[in-house]
């Protein structure tokens, strides 16, 4: 069993400084103000979220996973399909394992231009999963950098303009650390 840090002296007196400047909140005027909607939280009327309401039960109208970042089908649809259920089979692929964000970007900007110069439809890129060990400290850290970073690259120049639709490969392609990336034609 590992023995517990101690607090040192300069720890604690700040500690005790923070402690001795916090007002404690009085739970009645919190109640209070939350029902006269004098509360102001971080969000302002520009930044505010708005929320549909729902009933229990009811289907969501959000798109699919596979179309959220492209917005709607943009290929032809028994195509989509046979790429959602790995009947098509990737002409290239990258895998980003391992790099870092500075190193996976231009490689898969220079991997893109080149396939598609060279007139490929279907690509596989390969970004991960992300670590799956235990997060260490209080701090929940979001994983898999290249796994949320490579979609928004492909919907930003230079990228944007050769790509028609791209959406989560299938489980024998690499399935959630994989992408699949349906290619303009070359005009």
């Amino acid at each position: 069993m590992k023995k517990r840090r101690q607090v040192s002296p300069d720890e604690r007196a700040l500690w005790d400084s923070v402690a001795r400047q916090a007002e404690p909140l009085d739970p009645k005027r919190m109640m209070e103000q939350v029902e006269l909607g004098e509360v102001q939280g971080p969000a302002t009327a520009e930044h505010s979220v708005s929320i549909i309401p729902f009933s229990l039960g009811e289907k969501s109208n959000a798109a699919p996973v596979a179309l959220a970042k492209g917005n709607s089908l943009r290929m032809d649809a028994s195509a989509f399909a046979k790429l959602k259920r790995g009947k098509l089979k990737p002409e290239r692929k990258i895998d980003l394992h391992g790099m870092t964000v500075s190193q996976a970007h231009p490689a898969l900007i220079r991997f893109l231009l080149d396939a598609h110069s060279e007139r490929r439809r279907l690509v596989l890129v390969i970004t991960g999963k992300g670590d799956r060990a235990e997060p260490r400290g209080p701090f929940q850290v979001q994983r898999g950098v290249l796994r949320r970073q490579v979609p928004v690259w492909l919907t930003t120049p230079p990228l944007n303009g050769i790509i028609l639709q791209f959406t989560p490969a299938h489980q024998r392609h690499g399935g959630d650390g994989a992408l699949y990336i349906y290619l303009r034609r070359q005009r």
